[in-house]
């Protein structure tokens, strides 16, 4: 299934970083968040886009993930020639993550 039918995603940026937050719509997937959306998922979805380092941070409270993902947006929103200087569109991109059941 696709990560998109038990979270949804929120995004920031900050220079040329991006970070993505995963959220589950149910407490009870945030353990399937933990175990199934790691950090390797995450830089092979991204591997064309982000060229730097990605760190994972596990918010409990919220049953969210945030991930840090540096050299993530072509110089960031003053320098980047992208479409989307702020990586907004990034967060559709980790939600199309496969994850099993």
């Amino acid at each position: 299934m696709k990560l998109r039918e038990i979270a949804h995603s929120r995004t920031g940026d900050k220079g040329n970083i991006s970070v993505i937050s995963v959220i589950a719509y149910d407490e009870k997937n945030y353990r399937k968040l933990k175990e199934k959306v790691t950090i390797e998922k995450v830089k092979k979805q991204f591997e064309h886009i982000v060229k730097g380092k990605i760190t994972r941070y596990e918010i409990e409270s919220l049953g969210a993930l945030n991930f840090v993902m540096e050299n993530a947006l072509g110089g960031g929103v003053t320098r980047s020639l992208s479409i989307d200087p702020h990586g907004k569109s990034l967060s559709s991109l980790l939600l199309e993550i496969e994850i099993d059941k």
